[in-house]
């Protein structure tokens, strides 16, 4: 379902659809907010009749509560939010509903869906494997040992989806692969080198399982460098045009979820 289909089906038309808020975490560095300000330039430009705006849960300007009133002020009546989050974790099942939930107590005239988090789409996994590839290692080397980096959590869901992804990995290219976590969870990024030496990895990347750059992919690249020198890091995802894509994907699919599309 893409959003032009939902546009077709809408009974609002095509300029009347619900405004679309991507929502991100937030970061004290200020690269973090500016990749995600372009990421959602992207979005916008992808959908011409849609109104699209940024916000964050923390940390970054602006607050989603102060971008919903806005909205509501503006004279929207409805909102998708789609979180750019990789892990359906705490942020996505507790911190975004609970402020939604806020917001809509003071302003029951306002609609919110939340989609699906971005979370382990293939175009993401194949975009991260591509950043991988841009640091030049030779990923059919089985010698190669490919660390997947990403936040952690306390939520073990969120983790196993991480350790899934490079068992993919590894099942379909060849290379040893291992997850790895920059807070919360184990292993860290040196227990995963060390257990992909133990494997007979001779040559290390660690793969970045983040949306932009910003104080944690930071202190993964700086532990992968402690702990084996000459180890090739990968970017983050970035803002790239397939990755506005998969959010322009949840914005339509939360919207076809709606039971005046659905019976449109």
């Amino acid at each position: 379902m893409t959003v032009r289909d939902v546009a077709t089906q809408s009974p609002f038309g095509p300029s009347g659809l619900p405004a679309l808020v991507a929502v991100a975490h937030g970061s004290r560095d200020p690269r973090s907010a500016a990749t995600v300000r372009a990421l959602v330039d992207l979005v916008r430009a992808g959908t011409p009749h849609v109104d699209v705006r940024t916000a964050f849960l923390d940390l970054s300007d602006p607050p989603i509560a102060d971008v919903l009133a806005d909205l509501h002020g503006e004279g929207h009546r409805h909102v998708v939010v789609v979180p750019l989050l990789l892990g359906d974790a705490y942020h996505a099942r507790v911190d975004l509903p609970g402020i939604v939930d806020r917001v809509t107590a003071r302003l029951p005239q306002l609609r919110v869906t939340v989609s699906h988090v971005l979370g382990t789409d293939p175009a993401l996994c194949e975009l991260a494997l591509r950043r991988v590839r841009e640091t030049g290692e030779d990923l059919d080397d089985p010698r190669l040992g490919v660390v997947l980096a990403a936040v952690g959590s306390s939520h073990t869901h969120a983790n196993a989806a991480v350790e899934r992804i490079a068992e993919d990995w590894q099942a379909r290219h060849g290379f040893l692969a291992a997850p790895a976590f920059a807070s919360v969870a184990q292993p860290d990024v040196p227990a995963a080198l060390a257990a992909l030496r133990a494997r007979g990895g001779q040559r290390f990347v660690v793969a970045s399982w983040f949306l932009a750059p910003g104080l944690l992919p930071d202190r993964v690249r700086d532990a992968a460098h402690a702990a084996a020198p000459g180890t090739s890091v990968a970017a983050p995802l970035g803002a790239e045009p397939v990755l506005a894509e998969v959010v322009l994907r949840r914005y339509a699919d939360a919207l076809a979820t709606l039971p005046s599309l659905r019976s449109a």
